[in-house]
């Protein structure tokens, strides 16, 4: 049976900075609008760390229940490990998701915003088809996709709207910047088990494209997130002191060009969810002091 620490790993906190980025990045969006709302912000928080534990539970079940995870390095892995029920892990997926729909269901009566109910009913079922499922798309080279419109485009935008009603260019721009860094920590993962994955069919688009080009893609995100600051500071001049984050960014592009593989990829994940934290905060606080500027 599974400790309580082995469970708390099992939730995989690392990954936890891509559900608190787009909330921090939408905040300070809305407050550059002046319409933030501090109690709608933290409600937007937890529904999307309820949502980004209940994808982590989901992966970890149904990739234990096919055999992907007998074999990766990493985090701890429940059903893979043997050290969960299976039933219990999908249970403890099932409870996450269920507390992101009541905490979601709450935030758009509350704000108003009932067009994001739609939009949170579609974010459930998209982290639940990721791996589970008879034809999950994450098998499908598709997981980068999903990563970058619910905890990019979708998190970022719907928390700015939940809070003013409107979106803004910033909030767009800041959103692709950190979906591309969610994205970037998903490229790190899935490059470190292409072994792992290729040998299940679990057809990845870090196996679809190889490691060579997959390692290309990594950088490439970093680099689309680097000219989402800029593009951002040419509306917001203040948003510019993000691109300090990027001293985290270079040395795990680096070490991701330099071929890293197997566990030395691990701080390169645990790097890039750091780095999106720091992104995300500098943003954020860019676009509140644009306010304050006037």
């Amino acid at each position: 049976m599974a400790t309580v620490s082995q469970w708390v790993e099992g939730a995989r906190p690392r990954t936890l900075p891509a559900a608190i980025a787009p909330v921090l990045v939408g905040t300070g969006a809305a407050y550059a609008l002046d319409e933030a709302d501090a109690a709608f912000a933290v409600l937007a928080m937890l529904v999307s760390l309820a949502l980004q534990v209940g994808v982590n539970y989901a992966n970890d079940y149904s990739d234990g229940i096919r055999g992907t995870d007998q074999k990766r390095v990493g985090p701890v892995r429940l059903v893979g490990q043997g050290l969960a029920r299976a039933d219990n892990v999908k249970l403890a997926a099932m409870l996450s998701f269920f507390s992101a729909g009541l905490l979601g269901l709450a935030l758009v009566t509350l704000s108003d915003s009932f067009v994001m109910l739609f939009i949170g009913a579609a974010s459930i079922a998209a982290a639940w088809y990721y791996t589970g499922g008879k034809r999950p798309y994450g098998y499908s080279g598709l997981g980068e996709v999903f990563v970058f419109v619910f905890f990019g485009l979708v998190a970022t935008l719907g928390t700015t709207y939940v809070q003013a009603h409107s979106i803004s260019p910033a909030s767009l721009t800041g959103a692709i910047g950190v979906g591309a860094i969610a994205s970037a920590i998903l490229v790190a993962n899935n490059l470190r088990d292409i072994p792992t994955d290729e040998s299940h069919g679990k057809r990845t688009l870090a196996v679809r494209l190889g490691d060579v080009r997959t390692r290309g893609l990594y950088v490439a995100l970093l680099t689309v997130a680097l000219a989402c600051v800029v593009v951002v500071g040419m509306i917001h001049l203040t948003a510019l002191v993000a691109l300090l984050s990027f001293v985290l960014a270079f040395p795990l592009a680096f070490r991701v060009l330099r071929g890293a593989k197997g566990a030395n990829l691990v701080p390169v994940l645990s790097g890039t969810g750091r780095f999106e934290l720091v992104y995300a905060t500098l943003l954020a606080f860019g676009l509140g002091a644009a306010h304050h500027l006037g």
